[in-house]
């Protein structure tokens, strides 16, 4: 019994950790995809909007952009995100645009492996705009 609730309130605190903090899901055009790069955030003052990060795989790169869950239940659904992946000098590939509300987007797969890139994320909302981009990777 005790071996049941140390590991029930090893899972609990795990996951209390990881709340408010964006998980990236697996990228459904190349579920091999990994992150390369560090995670850049779309911010709002000091508050975290989402997160944007930059994927290579199945020959291709990819930009990802997700809405945090904290942004979502203090300000709704009220956005739009693009995303797309920057090479030099500021031309886009893999541009997407996702739903009104969509919390998470992937680019299409850019082929850029044979550049110097970044990703680019925005959340458009009505009444502000906001961007990120990662680093840029060589």
């Amino acid at each position: 019994m005790r071996k049941i609730l140390a590991a029930v309130a090893t899972t609990a605190a795990a996951l209390s950790m990881t709340a408010g903090i964006a998980q990236a899901e697996t990228n459904p055009a190349c579920p091999g995809a990994t992150q390369i790069g560090s995670t850049a955030y779309v911010k709002n003052g000091s508050t975290t909007v989402a997160s944007v990060k930059q994927y290579a795989g199945c020959g291709r790169n990819y930009s990802y952009v997700y809405v945090w869950d904290s942004w979502i239940s203090s300000h709704g659904r009220d956005f739009t995100l693009r995303t797309y992946v920057q090479t030099r000098p500021n031309n886009s590939n893999g541009y997407r645009t996702g739903a009104r509300g969509q919390q998470e987007l992937w680019s299409g797969g850019a082929d850029t492996l044979d550049k110097c890139t970044r990703a680019h994320g925005e959340v458009d909302g009505s009444s502000y705009f906001l961007f990120a981009k990662t680093s840029e990777r060589c």
